[in-house]
């Protein structure tokens, strides 16, 4: 199985730190962002990792990244437009060589490991969800037993409070599913069409996390993922 790490986001929400630098090599903690998803790509097992970052911040990702991982495999790429997650597949299709992949925002910062998840995955989509307080904001997921029912993107009477994080593990033929995709209203090729192809074949499996989750893509965020490192290292 190969990784991607998805860092190509212009950050806007953090600006204007991200004026200054790449979203995920902001610091949280004692280390950059960026090496939050390594780690847990790593702690999978997987040793093949492709970054996507946008083409002028390559080279401060590729400083940032080999202080510390020298005997992991990176390979880079460039994303020259935001066109939407899904588009980020297209870019890693020749670098996965139909293998399967595991798939990671950048600024995601969680507890659980997703190596039982890994180990375990032969087929399909398995994506990773996560109990919420604000299900509005998010894609949520109804589930069956074993299987996902649907995923609903920012709900205004949510089913569930389950919300789909940006993690998520893929087989091969996510590359066929991606290329018979539409842009959707906003132009993008999106990460839920994608998983609902899935769903559609009833082929969508999940974990729920149980532990800490956020997607340090705000301020606040950002600052509660800062404490929720520093208390976690103490413990």
């Amino acid at each position: 199985m190969k990784g991607i790490i998805l860092a190509a986001g212009k950050g806007t929400r953090l600006k204007p730190l991200t004026d200054l630098f790449p979203k995920c090599l902001l610091p949280i903690y004692d280390k950059p962002m960026i090496y939050y998803p390594l780690e847990k790509l790593v702690e999978a097992g997987i040793n093949d990792i492709l970054i996507i970052t946008r083409p002028e911040e390559e080279d401060l990702f590729r400083k940032a990244v080999e202080l510390k991982y020298k005997n992991i495999n990176i390979t880079y790429a460039p994303q020259y437009k935001q066109k939407g997650t899904a588009d980020a597949i297209n870019i890693s299709e020749s670098y996965a060589k139909n293998d399967n992949v595991a798939l990671i925002f950048g600024d995601n910062i969680f507890d659980n490991s997703i190596k039982n998840a890994v180990n375990n995955f032969k087929e399909g989509a398995h994506l990773f969800l996560k109990s919420v307080q604000d299900p509005e904001r998010y894609g949520i997921a109804e589930i069956d037993c074993e299987k996902i029912k649907s995923i609903e993107e920012k709900p205004k009477n949510p089913k569930t409070n389950l919300a789909v994080i940006g993690c998520y593990i893929y087989d091969k033929t996510v590359f066929d599913h991606v290329r018979k995709l539409k842009p959707s209203q906003r132009g993008e090729l999106e990460i839920t069409d994608v998983n609902n192809i899935y769903i559609s074949n009833n082929n969508a499996t999940y974990t729920i996390l149980n532990n800490f989750w956020i997607d340090a893509g705000t301020f606040d965020a950002l600052v509660t993922a800062n404490l929720w490192t520093k208390n976690n290292r103490k413990n």
